[in-house]
């Protein structure tokens, strides 16, 4: 993965760049709505642990992220989070929570239908009855026939980003490509694939794991879905009908 995006080859630009994003307070609203009594809260692709660390104001947390030198980051500038090394396909940290978070897109960079249950027979592993699990995922496609170019003040100073988008129906995959170009003459390309599944998909994997998804929001946690990007909602209810 850190050869296909920047933010991942450099975790210092990975965490700058989310210092706008409100993920976190969307995510605490929601569990709030829906949990106000959840006192422990695990993190599946905790990336940095940018999120956590504004989660575990409220939580206590631990964070899993499948990427050592994003963990590493987490440990030097974040020295008092509780965050491993592990895939969130498989790991099991032998225990349960009140709630189980997947941010920052971390869902569907599994493509393969087996990879994507196997991850939520993960979530089913650490929860209990009632333990509330909120994604972040992309559910449409971000389609473009023209490339954009924005500016970004980045760690490493302004920089113009060239970026494209390419849909494929069939794997359903997105494609985002990016030429970064820095003000400084640096440049540096990636090519970031997520897989999109639907309101419908994602309540079906979930039900098969035994959660019942209790809604569905948009980026801001507020509105109905309208663009690509939302959140779901669910509550684990029992055993899993995969079981």
């Amino acid at each position: 993965m850190e050869e296909t995006n920047v933010f991942y080859r450099d975790p210092a630009l990975y965490d700058a760049m989310q210092e706008d994003s409100d993920s976190a307070e969307v995510c605490r609203a929601l569990i709030e709505r829906h949990h106000p009594q959840a006192t422990m809260l695990i993190d599946f692709g905790c990336g940095t642990g940018r999120d956590l660390e504004v989660l575990a104001k409220t939580y206590t947390c631990v964070g899993v992220d499948l990427q050592t030198r994003l963990v590493d980051y987490a440990h030097r500038v974040r020295p008092d989070l509780a965050v491993r090394v592990g895939d969130m396909r498989n790991v099991c940290l032998d225990r349960t929570a009140d709630v189980l978070v997947c941010l920052g897109n971390s869902l569907a960079y599994v493509h393969d239908n087996s990879g994507i249950r196997a991850v939520f027979r993960t979530f089913a592993r650490h929860a209990h009855t009632d333990t509330l699990l909120v994604i972040c995922s992309p559910v449409a496609p971000i389609v473009r026939e023209q490339p954009q170019t924005v500016r970004m003040r980045t760690a490493h100073g302004p920089a113009s980003v060239a970026i494209r988008y390419a849909w494929d129906l069939e794997t359903q995959i997105n494609t985002m490509q990016r030429h970064w170009v820095f003000d400084s003459g640096d440049e540096a390309h990636d090519v970031i694939r997520r897989r999109v599944l639907g309101p419908r998909e994602l309540e079906l994997h979930a039900s098969l794991a035994g959660f019942e998804v209790v809604e569905f929001v948009d980026e801001s946690g507020s509105g109905r879905l309208a663009g690509p990007g939302a959140y779901v909602v669910a509550r684990h209810i029992g055993r899993s009908r995969a079981d």
